[in-house]
């Protein structure tokens, strides 16, 4: 895995050659270009517009089970499907309307409940349909940029998460191959209800115009593993429901 720690740097948006880390986000996107889809699509299964996708997003995006026993929904448990999350120029993250080239988009929200001397994991999933698959690698490469240029973020109020190192896998590095792009991102996560710092994983995973994310905030006596565990779980149940969604048959 290629690990990058993060440092500060200039302004967000697309990656230009203004922007040092931008660049580097770029990089990483036509490299990423050149590599062949891992999953071999039906053109008849893609969905071309938003009704379509968003029938695709109820079917591959995670439920519960999908992270194992034990995970429950939180309350609220989707986000509405007309916005979704922006980090700011002030490293603040801040819900807009999706940008004109995400077809739809998806958020669910859970819980290992506290137990045992334990405190609760909180876990999110996304799971957004671009128009193309350039599209989806561009959202890739910005959120490398992201973690780049804002390695300490604001999530909604009381919630913070720093001490942030990346890794990037593209499709048949590391053994990974179930996606032609994969990020990963740990760190520390801090907030006025859990207290802190604990363990912070959050992995994104691109393909075809599909990307797909996990998301896991942990809770005193909860480790590193678990949490990652847990996240690495439910991202890979939802890759394996978008290849059986749109794969050719046979």
């Amino acid at each position: 895995m290629l690990l990058a720690a993060c440092s500060s740097g200039g302004g967000g948006g697309a990656p230009s050659a203004g922007n040092p880390d931008a660049s580097a986000a770029a990089g990483m996107s036509a490299d990423t270009a050149s590599r062949a889809p891992v999953i071999e699509a039906d053109p008849a299964r893609l969905p071309k517009d938003r009704t379509a996708a968003l029938d695709l997003i109820g079917t591959v995006i995670a439920d519960p089970e999908s992270f194992g026993p034990g995970v429950v929904k939180r309350s609220p448990y989707e986000s509405g499907p007309a916005t979704w999350p922006v980090l700011g120029a002030d490293c603040v993250w801040h819900q807009e309307k999706p940008a004109s080239n995400v077809l739809a988009t998806l958020s669910r929200s859970f819980e290992v409940p506290a137990a045992q001397g334990k405190g609760p994991v909180r876990l999110s999933a996304v799971v957004t349909v671009h128009r193309t698959r350039e599209d989806a690698r561009w959202e890739m490469a910005e959120s490398l940029e992201e973690t780049m240029r804002c390695p300490t973020q604001q999530l909604q109020d009381g919630e913070q998460i720093g001490s942030m190192v990346s890794g990037v896998l593209l499709g048949g590095e590391g053994g990974q191959a179930t996606a032609e792009d994969m990020l990963t991102e740990a760190g520390k996560f801090t907030s006025t209800e859990l207290g802190g710092p604990h363990a912070y994983d959050w992995q994104q995973a691109q393909s075809l115009q599909f990307t797909v994310a996990a998301t896991g905030k942990g809770a005193e006596g909860r480790t590193e593993d678990e949490v990652s565990d847990l996240v690495l779980q439910g991202l890979t149940t939802m890759l394996v429901r978008i290849e059986s969604a749109v794969e050719k048959q046979s």
